[in-house]
């Protein structure tokens, strides 16, 4: 299985993401939109965007590590938050940074909206990873 990145020429240069992704073969886990939630169901930073995605995070390398990925092995990402304004991207991309570092970067979108299932959610992200194998049999992993 591989991911092929790519930044065509005639788009913008990206930051924190890849424009284009193409899964050449293996299978695909789509994970549903995490929330500040903690494995007991407890709201984590009521009110702190910050606090909010890096338990967003957490959760989603929770659901990739129960299929035997991580973070590189995600490709498309999806993220929604609430009332969203130039001054809450430093939370959002802070967060983001710590678990894709240099990368490699998903293709990304970023949507602002205006609420969520819970009013004390500000952020959900969901995410698609590619795994190896058909599923004929394959063990989870990478």
């Amino acid at each position: 299985m591989t991911i092929d990145r790519s930044n065509p020429p005639g788009l913008s240069k990206p930051t924190g993401y890849t424009h284009v992704t193409v899964v050449t073969a293996g299978r695909q886990v789509h994970i549903s939109g995490q929330v500040a939630l903690d494995a007991e169901g407890n709201l984590v930073g009521k009110g702190d965007l910050g606090a909010q995605t890096e338990q967003v995070l957490k959760n989603l390398k929770t659901a990739l590590a129960s299929v035997g990925a991580d973070f590189s092995h995600v490709f498309k990402m999806v993220t929604y938050v609430v009332g969203l304004t130039p001054d809450k991207l430093p939370a959002v991309r802070g967060a983001r940074a710590k678990v894709f570092g240099d990368g490699p970067y998903p293709a990304s979108t970023l949507v602002g909206v205006t609420a969520l299932v819970n009013p004390d959610f500000l952020i959900e992200i969901e995410v698609i990873a590619a795994l190896q194998g058909d599923g004929a049999g394959d063990p989870p992993g990478p």
